[in-house]
């Protein structure tokens, strides 16, 4: 089945700006262009390491962007895309002559690749990318849809890395994170989809070395923290400071508690909106100003519980026993004893037994541990995987390939592709227009791409 992939307005096919949805709201005019992804060489650490950690997880998990890939563009024969300046070519960091025979194979680029962020949704998602020859050899170039967020209208997507080549969690080039962003103005605060196009300058690239799993330190192991929200605020803490940080929040009570209110015992009787803990509690005579007087426990029935609190902190269980139980227990029929912790009484001619308990607060601690990631620096992008060339103003018409990883079903169900490997597409750009996105100057050829995934396609 073949439909019109629709390239980005600057190149003829540099961008492929795949069959697109609704758009967004516009964002603020006060934003700029041009931002930072990561500012410093150790949060791009903390970047890379995300990735990496957990096995590779979150890479081999993520799945396709499919922010506005559902609609398709149409084929235009007047308007459309129109140069305003002279067609140029920047050429490649490895340029040959042409051949001249027709050739059968096609090289896939080791220049392609994907970028991999965290979406509005909060997970893990793909799209198509492509290393572009520049000074620095540290250029990306993708569709604006995978670095700006154009549903919340966010800067840029989060924790953005190229990863050139990739297949199934391999990283044959290593994992380049995006240091600076740069969208077209008109894309950035009108959502022009004409300028759905971005470019990102990357760190050097980096290899894992090793992996090493360590206890959580003893400053957080040791720690214990009065409230859930303390202990979210510490493990929120340690992952800025560390690298891979894997664990849970764990709520405990007291195994042996005599006196909870007591400070020296270190527990304190849950207040108001504190998570509790229901805890029985060793009595002795002091207990005895507890309320069960004739009139509270005389219609017990042999058997029965009575259970009565004080404001919800605390309170006690009366049972009502028989006379053997209560002689067995405490080897008279009569007085108050205290055996094992529980009170037995008689009152009015009835045996009784109470255990007396108090809702401790909850105490929290953190449980897991640390996966420090050793990384390997593997110098530039452009060094490792050469960079395309940048073609622009090119003439309506012209051949061209384009490079890709398309997933998903095609309209009609047929499941095609499932984004795994790197695929292309032939043929000829005509002029297309995508009004849904605003589109009105793309350049489109023909093509079985499906839009999830092959958005950014060089």
């Amino acid at each position: 089945m073949k439909r019109t992939l629709a390239l980005g307005g600057i190149a003829a096919g540099l961008l492929a700006a795949a069959a697109v949805a609704a758009p967004a709201q516009a964002a603020p005019t006060d934003e700029i262009p041009a931002v930072n992804l990561a500012n410093t060489n150790f949060a791009a650490k903390q970047v890379a390491a995300f990735w990496f950690g957990e096995a590779r997880a979150n890479l081999i998990n993520a799945t396709p962007y499919n922010v506005e890939t559902t609609l398709p563009t149409k084929h235009v024969s007047t308007g459309g895309a129109s140069a305003d300046s002279k067609a140029g070519v920047v050429g490649s960091s490895g340029d040959q002559k042409p051949a001249t025979a027709n050739l059968k194979n096609i090289n896939l680029p080791k220049t392609t690749g994907k970028v991999f962020f965290i979406g509005g949704d909060g997970k893990p998602h793909w799209c198509s990318a492509t290393a572009v020859q520049s000074g620095y050899k540290n250029l990306v170039a993708t569709a604006g849809h995978c670095v700006y967020d154009t549903v919340s209208n966010r800067e840029t997507l989060d924790k953005w890395v190229f990863v050139p080549g990739y297949y199934q969690g391999k990283t044959p080039w290593g994992i380049y994170v995006g240091k600076t962003a740069y969208t077209h103005y008109d894309y950035d605060v009108y959502e022009d989809g004409d300028r759905d196009y971005a470019f990102v300058t990357v760190y050097n690239g980096v290899q894992v070395t090793d992996v090493a799993v360590d206890k959580v330190k003893n400053w957080v192991k040791d720690r214990t923290f009065d409230t859930r929200a303390e202990a979210e605020k510490a493990k929120k803490d340690l992952e800025l400071k560390t690298t891979g940080w894997s664990g849970e929040i764990v709520p405990f009570g007291p195994n042996d508690v005599k006196y909870p209110w007591s400070e020296r015992w270190g527990w304190e009787l849950a207040k108001h909106g504190q998570e509790s803990q229901k805890v029985y509690v060793p009595t002795d005579r002091w207990c005895l100003f507890l309320d069960y007087t004739a009139d509270k426990l005389g219609s017990l029935v042999r058997g029965e519980v009575k259970d009565a609190s004080f404001r919800g902190k605390a309170g006690y269980e009366v049972t009502r026993i028989s006379k053997d139980e209560f002689k067995t227990a405490t080897g008279s029929y009569e007085g108050d004893h205290v055996v094992d912790g529980v009170l037995y009484f008689t009152q009015n001619n009835g045996w009784y037994k109470a255990k007396f308990w108090v809702n401790v607060a909850k105490k929290f601690r953190l449980t897991g541990h640390i996966v420090d990631i050793a990384l390997k620096d593997v110098g530039s992008l452009g060094s490792n995987v050469g960079g395309q060339g940048l073609a622009y103003n090119q003439k309506i018409g012209t051949a061209v390939f384009v490079f890709g990883y398309p997933s998903g079903s095609h309209p009609d169900g047929n499941y095609a592709f499932t984004g795994k490997t790197l695929k292309w597409a032939y043929g000829k750009t005509f002029k297309a227009a995508a009004p849904a996105m605003k589109a009105e100057e793309l350049v489109g050829i023909k093509s079985s791409f499906t839009g999830e995934g092959s958005i950014g396609s060089s």
